[in-house]
């Protein structure tokens, strides 16, 4: 407890600005991992609060120094990012990463791996891997209408993509932008069919989207499907 104020004490001697990077070399002074906290320029989300070690302690201690900054410890969105680190932990360290532009889900998620990957967040040019945003939803959504239309199921997803919400239903992320005020997203696969199949399994079976992805999965790692 002492040590926190003795830091805190020497941290407020300098001088810090209200750009990003001050504002980072701060919340390191303090304490804080920034690989596990998603910075805005209004708003940090810790997405890992054991492993960013953002006591109330070191909020205080933040607030003190930027009142103007939010600190949001949202569980949802800690629940949201462990399961987008598991597809996440497949980028390459220092890689040029394409995000749709204006899309603030994808760009707080991937925010952090700017520091604990040293990727590089672009909207527009060259790139290595491009970030596609489809949700849990979508995908399952996909697969049924596909079966639907009496088709063999077809794993075409590219090397350079990678698909950070696919493990996240629609629902957890709408919840969380509506708790913070920011737009919705909506579905990028809506069949019609699939869509009122999917609304009777929500009723029996509620992990059905997970259960769902893994079947397709072992079908694709078994080559079970072939065109």
């Amino acid at each position: 407890m002492e040590l926190i104020f003795n830091i805190s004490s020497i941290a407020e001697e300098e001088k810090y600005t209200n750009s990003k990077k001050d504002v980072l070399k701060y919340l390191k002074v303090i304490g804080v991992d920034t690989r596990f906290i998603s910075y805005t320029p209004d708003k940090i989300f810790i997405n890992n609060l054991r492993f960013s070690k953002f006591s109330r302690k070191r909020q205080e201690t933040f607030n003190r120094q930027y009142p103007q900054i939010e600190v949001v410890r949202n569980s949802l969105f800690q629940k949201i990012c462990s399961k987008t680190s598991k597809t996440l932990a497949g980028l390459k360290p220092n890689s040029v990463v394409l995000i749709p532009k204006d899309n603030f889900i994808l760009n707080i998620i991937l925010e952090p791996y700017t520091r604990k990957y040293g990727i590089k967040l672009v909207n527009s040019g060259e790139y290595d891997f491009k970030a596609v945003p489809i949700t849990l939803d979508d995908e399952v959504n996909m697969i049924f209408s596909t079966i639907f239309r009496g088709e063999s199921l077809k794993f075409d997803k590219k090397e350079d993509e990678v698909y950070p919400l696919i493990n996240v239903s629609i629902g957890w992320i709408n919840s969380f932008l509506e708790m913070n005020d920011y737009s919705q997203i909506a579905p990028i696969n809506d069949d019609e069919l699939a869509c009122s199949f999917m609304e009777f399994l929500e009723d029996v079976a509620p992990q059905y989207r997970e259960n769902v992805l893994k079947a397709t999965h072992y079908i694709e790692e078994k080559n079970i499907c072939s065109d």
